[in-house]
């Protein structure tokens, strides 16, 4: 089995994934954050470090999803090989970061790998409101985070609305998180429990 959880920088992928992997006897797969090259520089600099950035991101996703197709075990991925391509490279190019050459050439080899990959049973997707995003970005305390614009977190979130709003690749929940704390208070964690018991077991209250 392959559950995915997508959702925008700061909306708790990584913190959900990890509860769900331990909850669920699951493998998880992170995101590549800190091990990406590219990372501190792009935030200092995005135009010239986006497509440079925006390749080893999906190169990395690709050959992760490559191994949970794999694998024989059920795996939890923290952020999927789609956004990379639907949500922060497409709002590179439409933030005229990216140019239309890199971003042609992005999209020629996205869509070669995608012939390769396979879609998650189930794809979990994290709502949060800028608020919401601001405030966990700000908890985390990631150095190269702080240069962040409010205006980049609002267009990718417009980015996810409107790819989670024609997602027809396989199940999906959504999971509005914006006055949940599933880390410290129980009961919220139970209810996304709940809610994908349903989805992947077809468990009803």
């Amino acid at each position: 089995m392959h559950v995915a959880v997508s959702g925008n920088i700061g909306s708790g992928k990584t913190t959900l994934a990890e509860k769900l992997a331990g909850h669920y006897g699951w493998t998880a797969e992170f995101e590549s954050v800190e091990e990406n090259p590219y990372l501190v520089d792009f935030y200092d600099n995005m135009p010239k470090w986006a497509f440079h950035l925006q390749v080893h991101f999906l190169h990395s996703r690709f050959n992760q999803v490559r191994r949970i197709q794999q694998s024989k075990v059920s795996t939890i991925q923290d952020r999927t090989i789609y956004e990379d391509a639907r949500i922060f490279a497409a709002n590179l190019h439409a933030s005229e970061l990216l140019s239309n050459r890199d971003y042609r050439n992005y999209l020629e080899l996205y869509h070669s790998m995608e012939n390769y990959i396979s879609p998650p049973d189930l794809l979990i997707y994290l709502k949060a409101d800028i608020p919401k995003l601001v405030g966990q970005i700000e908890k985390r305390g990631r150095n190269y985070e702080k240069t962040i614009q409010i205006s980049y977190l609002k267009n990718l979130n417009e980015h996810y609305e409107n790819w989670i709003r024609t997602y027809d690749q396989g199940k999906l929940l959504v999971i509005d998180v914006n006055d949940m704390n599933f880390v410290d208070n129980r009961e919220d964690f139970s209810e996304i429990v709940a809610r994908i018991d349903r989805e992947l077991f077809g468990l009803f209250p």
